[in-house]
């Protein structure tokens, strides 16, 4: 069980930083415009660093119920790390939503005053 409960920690917190990792690299290419790249780069660490304590505290509430399954460990090492993935693509899913509308609401304030 203790391998089990240590291969989980390994797994999720390493997809938990692939995907705050690739959080940051979508902020920095929406970045790369000159107008907007300050905004990019705030909304990308802020919303990186909520996804990565919220998806944190995720992973070990979720770990937390491994050794409830006790008597079956493969099953719930895999429903666990099956239900943290799950998680955590849904959080990436919303983080990136996110990220996408603060740039879109920055383009728009630019936008605003070149027209007039």
């Amino acid at each position: 069980m203790l391998l089990l409960a240590t291969l989980y920690i390994a797994l999720s917190f390493g997809a938990l930083a692939a995907l705050a990792t690739m959080i940051l690299r979508i902020g920095a290419l929406l970045g790369e415009c000159p107008q907007s790249k300050q905004t990019a780069h705030a909304a990308a660490v802020t919303i990186a660093t909520g996804f990565a304590a919220i998806g944190a505290g995720g992973v070990i509430l979720i770990g937390a119920a491994l050794p409830i399954l006790e008597q079956a460990p493969l099953v719930g090492f895999l429903g666990a790390l099956g239900f943290a993935a799950l998680c955590l693509g849904l959080g990436f899913t919303q983080a990136v939503g996110t990220l996408r509308a603060l740039m879109q609401d920055a383009q728009a304030k630019v936008a605003v005053p070149a027209q007039a």
